[in-house]
């Protein structure tokens, strides 16, 4: 039998004075029964940092043809393919010839190796930005997770100040490329 995902509830006010994006939203995120609470917290950042009333959650981890989060225009284009992780150089080539605009947020441990590995290959493709979360910080997420949580992201010159029911949390992305 399959094990089904964990469903939370997630109310989000959001304040991008970088953008000036101001809204209150009430989101349903599903977590994949392999995915980490650390990823999926980051899905709701990356979602906060790229926040557009189209941007939608995907399949994510249950399909190989989808990114993590995407924004389809209303005639089907794909306007922008969101991964998560250390995407491989093959899979960010497939995105660039489906997309418009390629978001790569990069975490984990072994970020630095991954990097030093992909940099060349990825540096060479077009579209596409990469961008880094500190692991030392994205390994705090899972203190705020509870299966209805009350968060708030602010997004001030590329930080990230997440507060909620745990101790705020200052989060760094670094731009990779």
């Amino acid at each position: 039998m399959a094990l089904k995902p964990t469903i939370y509830k997630i109310d989000l006010n959001l304040a991008d004075m970088d953008r000036h994006v101001y809204e209150t939203l009430r989101l349903t995120v599903a977590q994949h029964p392999s995915e980490t609470l650390q990823r999926m917290m980051v899905r709701v950042l990356v979602y906060a940092l790229n926040y557009d009333a189209e941007l939608s959650f995907t399949k994510g981890l249950s399909s190989q043809d989808e990114p993590d989060l995407w924004h389809c225009t209303a005639d089907g284009r794909i306007a922008q393919w969101i991964e998560l992780g250390q995407a491989t150089p093959e899979r960010m080539r497939k995105a660039i010839s489906r997309a418009e605009q390629v978001l790569l947020y990069a975490y984990g441990s072994e970020t630095d190796i991954w990097w030093q590995k992909n940099r060349q290959s990825l540096g060479s493709l077009p579209k596409l930005s990469v961008k880094r979360f500190d692991w030392l910080q994205v390994e705090q997420l899972d203190r705020f997770v509870s299966r209805t949580m009350a968060l708030s992201i602010s997004i001030s010159d590329g930080e990230l100040y997440l507060s909620g029911d745990a101790d705020p949390l200052s989060l760094t992305l670094e731009s990779l490329q």
